[in-house]
């Protein structure tokens, strides 16, 4: 070792062995991937920024991106914002449509890609000839849009149009508000979700490309018959604040595209950024896109301070999602 006495880069810092036993909770297995490398020792790293981002002095944006409710992944987020651990949430207006048939009685099932004896072109058909979407090995009935569809004008975009133009976060606030409304007047079986938490906690729930939704399609239908209206732009005053206000600020981001950019651009008209992020996420950084940007891509930006604590994890979300978090809140106790 005398030999190697000037080395400035190298530490010895050995590598472990993680375990995986019986008996261990989701927070020993993710503490043991701090020993070992590559993916397992930065999901350990996420859970430990996370579980810093859950203090209460923490003001944490959350970005939902994908098919993140459809596919399972809605109790999770409904229990973080019941919880208090989301201030601010920015998702898709697929994620608010899927939540919304969810709250009023629909459901999402089991299906396959490829299905013995068929091609994909050739499933694909016959589930069309069957009126069923789908998402993936998932499907969903497309009866549930119509029930949706009615939910929508019936519960929703009528009060709203006697208000004039409305932001698209009053838009959500409302839909919550009918989920709820309607989950607990027919019983439905299904917890009333991720809406209809925010609604109930006061969490602003921000879609900034709603438009790109089936929730989209039925807004611009009703508002050719009816006063109802969105203003795309009033929802960055209050997101802005709200960056603007925080001592110190987290994001969530699972996934990327829209969700993820917005949570992240809401600090360049603010005087600090993010002092925490964790990223997860399967896109990869050398396409350019934003959603695979890198968090130390965002730092030249300015959306990360330049000590901020980040870690971007690239695997399925629908896996590492239910683990840090898991993880992180058996850190602090919950």
């Amino acid at each position: 070792m005398s030999d190697h006495e000037d080395r400035e880069t190298f530490c010895h810092d050995p590598i472990g062995h993680a375990e995986a036993r019986a008996g261990m909770t989701v927070g020993e297995l993710a503490e043991g991937y701090g020993a070992a490398g590559i993916g397992a020792n930065d999901v350990h790293e996420a859970v430990d920024i996370y579980a810093e981002m859950l203090d209460d002095d923490v003001t944490t944006f959350v970005g939902l991106a994908g098919a993140m409710v459809p596919t399972g992944m809605r109790a999770i987020v409904s229990e973080l914002i019941r919880d208090g651990h989301v201030d601010v949430l920015v998702t898709t207006g697929a994620n608010c449509t899927h939540d919304s048939i969810e709250a009023i009685g629909g459901k999402h099932h089991h299906g396959e890609v490829t299905p013995e004896g068929h091609t994909e072109r050739e499933h694909d058909e016959n589930l069309r000839d069957e009126g069923v979407d789908r998402i993936y090995n998932v499907y969903l009935p497309q009866e549930h849009f119509a029930l949706f569809e009615s939910h929508l004008r019936e519960e929703v975009f009528t009060p709203l149009a006697a208000e004039g133009a409305v932001s698209i976060q009053r838009m959500t606030e409302e839909l919550g508000r009918a989920n709820a409304a309607v989950n607990e007047r027919e019983d439905v079986a299904e917890d009333a979700g991720v809406l209809a938490a925010a609604y109930e906690n006061d969490v602003p729930v921000y879609c900034p490309a709603f438009q790109d939704s089936v929730l989209g399609l039925q807004a611009w239908m009703y508002s050719q018959t009816s006063d109802f209206t969105v203003d795309a732009l009033a929802d960055m005053t209050d997101i802005t604040d709200i960056a603007y206000e925080a001592d110190s600020a987290g994001a969530f981001l699972v996934g990327g595209g829209v969700p993820k950019n917005y949570v992240l651009q809401t600090m360049l008209v603010s005087p600090d950024a993010y002092d925490y992020a964790v990223q997860l996420t399967m896109d990869p950084s050398n396409t350019g896109g934003l959603s695979g940007a890198t968090l130390e891509e965002a730092r030249s930006w300015g959306k990360l301070e330049k000590d901020a604590r980040n870690v971007s994890v690239y695997a399925d979300a629908t896996i590492t999602l239910p683990l840090v978090v898991a993880a992180a809140r058996e850190r602090v106790g919950e």
